[in-house]
């Protein structure tokens, strides 16, 4: 497992194909498996990689809180796909080798056990509250490029890339705006305890190779 060398565009092109379908790099919810490999990455990943920088930027907004996230920091290479060598832990392998000639694997088996157990208890928690009602929003987001040559279909595919809780992506089109330029208008259902206008301008604003500016069209109670 692992995902290359992270700072190197290789690596970082494993961890955006990672990211292509997941907000986090395990279960739901941020945990020590992203302080992690967030930790391994040098620089904000390129807008190209919009899978990752929309996963670089959310986990960065946890930075003062890092320490208190679910879960146990283990190695990189315990964290990504299958069958990519973790090229980070390799400088240090040899003495690793040395130090520990029996390897730690009952360590690694009891904190693997105190993550199974924590995630078992807050899904019961989770599973034993009783429904109560949530309270939605629908809102229309104006999202407007830099100028005419700006490609419109990334723009869209930075967008939809944005994966919250509680946040559900709807019907867009292209709405022309003069000379040439045409704005994103999109619109969306968001959990309104989990989802805010200001999580998703700053997250959407994040692509600036692409993204000018981001307005609120409509804003509407369901």
């Amino acid at each position: 497992m692992g995902f290359g060398d992270l700072k190197t565009p290789g690596g970082l092109k494993v961890l955006n194909d990672f990211l292509a379908d997941k907000s986090y790099i395990e279960g739901w919810v941020p945990s020590q498996a992203d302080v992690a490999v967030f930790d391994a990455i040098s620089s904000a990943p390129s807008t190209v990689l919009c899978h990752a920088l929309r996963w670089y930027n959310h986990i960065k907004s946890f930075q003062n809180q890092k320490g208190s996230l679910p879960g146990v920091k283990k190695p990189l290479g315990h964290y990504g796909p299958a069958g990519v060598e973790d090229k980070t832990a390799a400088d240090s392998k040899d003495d690793d080798d040395d130090m520990d000639l029996f390897g730690s694997d009952e360590e690694e088996d009891a904190e693997a056990e105190k993550l199974k157990e924590e995630r078992i208890a807050a899904y019961a928690a989770k599973k034993s509250k009783k429904p109560t009602l949530i309270a939605k929003s629908s809102i229309l987001l104006d999202v407007k490029p830099w100028d005419d040559e700006t490609d419109m279909a990334k723009l869209e595919e930075c967008v939809r890339s944005i994966s919250m809780d509680g946040l559900l992506w709807g019907q867009s089109k292209l709405v022309p705006v003069g000379y040439g330029i045409k704005k994103l208008q999109i619109g969306c259902v968001v959990e309104d305890d989990k989802v805010g206008t200001d999580q998703l301008e700053e997250q959407i604003t994040a692509f600036e190779d692409y993204v000018q500016s981001m307005d609120v069209a409509a804003f509407n109670k369901i």
